[in-house]
C-alpha cells in the first residue's frame, strides 16, 4: 500500500514538472514569436527613408577585431552611412561597450564614421551601452531621443525595436544584412533567450543607476 502511494506521489511530481516545463517552453516560444510580429512592421529599407525623419541614427556595438570594428559591426556602420546619405538624420549615436580603457567599441565606431566622411561633431557617443536595454534606455533618458532609426542585423533588430518602443520612443530599424556569418545558428538560439529576458525588462522597466 505504501509503495503504491509513493508511486502515485512520484508520478504526480513528475507530471507536474513536465507540465511546468511544457508551459515554460510554450511561453518562451510565444514571447519570441510575439516580439518578432510586433517589431517587423517597423523595419525599413534605406531606399524608403525620408529626409529629416529621425532624431538620430543609432548604431549598436558588435565587437572589435584588433581594435577595429568587427565585420558584423562594420556592416552596421556601412548601412548607417547609407541612411545618413539619404538625409534621414544629421547625427549618429553610437552605443557600445567602453567598460575598460583597453576596450573601446564606441570610439572605434566613431573613428570609422569619421574616416568615411562624417564630421566628428555629428557623432555622439554612448560609452555605457553594455546591453541593448541600456542602449535604448540611455538613448531616451541621456540623449533625449524621441524618434530613432536603429541599425543592426535583422536577428537583433526585432529586440532593439521592441525595447525602444516599450520605452516610449518612436522606433524604426534598418536590417544590416549583406552576408551570412559563421555561428549564426548559435546567435539565433541565444537571441530567443535574450528576447525573453528583454521582454521581462520591458515590462518591469528597471531604472538602475546607469553611468553617464
Amino acid at each position: 500500500m505504501k509503495k503504491l502511494f509513493k508511486n502515485k506521489i512520484f508520478k504526480g511530481v513528475v507530471g507536474t514538472i513536465l507540465c511546468v516545463c511544457i508551459l515554460l517552453f510554450a511561453a518562451v516560444i510565444g514571447i519570441n514569436a510575439y516580439m518578432i510580429s510586433f517589431s517587423k512592421k517597423n523595419f525599413v529599407t534605406v531606399d524608403e527613408l525620408k529626409a529629416d525623419s529621425y532624431d538620430c541614427i543609432l548604431v549598436l556595438g558588435a565587437g572589435l577585431w584588433s581594435g577595429k570594428p568587427s565585420p558584423m559591426l562594420k556592416e552596421r556602420l556601412d548601412f548607417s552611412l547609407e541612411a545618413y546619405n539619404k538625409g534621414c538624420s544629421d547625427r549618429f549615436l553610437v552605443s557600445g561597450d567602453h567598460g575598460t580603457k583597453s576596450y573601446d567599441e564606441v570610439n572605434a565606431m566613431k573613428d570609422y564614421l569619421v574616416e568615411n566622411g562624417i564630421s566628428a561633431d555629428c557623432v555622439y557617443i554612448d560609452h555605457a551601452g553594455f546591453s541593448t536595454y541600456e542602449s535604448m534606455y540611455r538613448a531616451r533618458d541621456v540623449f533625449k531621443v524621441q524618434k530613432v532609426l536603429i541599425v543592426t542585423q535583422k536577428y537583433h533588430l526585432y529586440r532593439a525595436i521592441y525595447l525602444a518602443k516599450s520605452l516610449g520612443m518612436e522606433a524604426y530599424g534598418v536590417p544590416a544584412d549583406l552576408r551570412s556569418y559563421s555561428g549564426q545558428s548559435k546567435r539565433e538560439i541565444r537571441e530567443i533567450l535574450a528576447r525573453n529576458k528583454d521582454f521581462i525588462l520591458a515590462k518591469t522597466k528597471p531604472y538602475s543607476q546607469i553611468p553617464e
